[in-house]
């Protein structure tokens, strides 16, 4: 793909597992993560601007994209944890020769970002989150209209094999629905990219990894509830989608607020929302460029 000419794509041998990764540019190191239920070439509209000043390392997290996806029939949540994530991600930065870093997460990326910041404070220059209320602040705050929009949770917390099963037996419609529910920029995801992600998700390995990853809350809140009250001690961006016209009670339901929910998490924490849907780094790429280029001067700065 054009925006990944310049970097590289390899493999690396992470806790056990082979985990799929892009690496390119120069520059005060930045970690990419995804959400679901794409991969790391969801980074493919900003890549460019970024790693003109950065070095970038985007990988596939484990059970997502070309990395691999261990068996979690047995509802041992501690594969898919954000915690069990979070160390494949700084365990692959020490492969790469990253020391500290900028984190950036989308959706999914998002929480075992704000995981790998509670975990290792020591990495983490700043850290942006993509659409996305802390777990904890939304399960605390769970009401109607959240349960709606998040129907995807609710469906895959439930017992293996029942998720996978229903999903499975029509995982192009789902993945359909889900996309083009989430997505409120006409043409933001070009048609090449749309089938490579649908390739992925809907092979019954990805189905079954990424509804044994959103099982995982069970474990991940667990390791919230040990964290409550503990604040991140780096600069925190929390960027969004305003326009929910198609997901009402995304991430907020009827009273949480994004800002004021990070806050709660995070000692500086600042923030905007964009009039797009879920997708932000293909929805408003430039936009996005824009800002993460000056969140992470800025937080570069405040270093020296």
């Amino acid at each position: 793909m054009e925006r990944f000419e310049a970097f590289q794509k390899d493999r690396a041998l992470v806790n056990g597992l082979d985990i799929s990764y892009l690496l390119g540019g120069s520059g005060s190191p930045v970690l990419l993560l995804h959400g679901y239920p794409q991969c790391n070439l969801i980074w493919h509209k900003i890549t460019g601007a970024l790693s003109a000043t950065h070095r970038v390392l985007a990988p596939d997290l484990r059970g997502y994209g070309e990395s691999d996806k261990p068996d979690a029939s047995n509802e041992d949540h501690s594969i898919y944890c954000k915690r069990t994530t979070a160390s494949d991600v700084v365990e692959l930065a020490d492969r790469v020769g990253l020391d500290r870093f900028h984190v950036v997460g989308h959706d999914r990326g998002a929480r075992v970002g704000h995981r790998l910041a509670l975990d290792h404070p020591d990495r983490v220059i700043s850290l942006v989150s993509l659409d996305v209320m802390p777990s904890q602040a939304a399960f605390d705050a769970m009401d109607s209209q959240l349960a709606y929009a998040w129907f995807h949770w609710h469906l895959m917390r439930q017992p293996y094999p029942l998720p996978e099963t229903l999903i499975g037996n029509s995982a192009e419609a789902y993945f359909d629905f889900l996309m083009e529910r989430w997505c409120a920029t006409d043409g933001a995801i070009d048609d090449e990219l749309y089938a490579i992600y649908k390739s992925y998700f809907c092979r019954p390995d990805c189905v079954h990894a990424t509804c044994a990853e959103y099982r995982s809350v069970v474990l991940d809140l667990e390791h919230d509830e040990t964290d409550r009250g503990r604040k991140l001690s780096c600069p925190v961006a929390v960027y969004w989608g305003a326009n929910t016209t198609k997901r009402p009670g995304w991430q907020t339901g009827k009273g949480l607020d994004m800002v004021a929910a990070w806050r709660d998490r995070a000692h500086s924490v600042e923030g905007q929302g964009l009039d797009c849907g879920h997708f932000i780094p293909e929805e408003k790429p430039e936009e996005l460029s824009s800002l993460l280029l000056d969140f992470f001067a800025r937080s570069d700065a405040a270093r020296t």
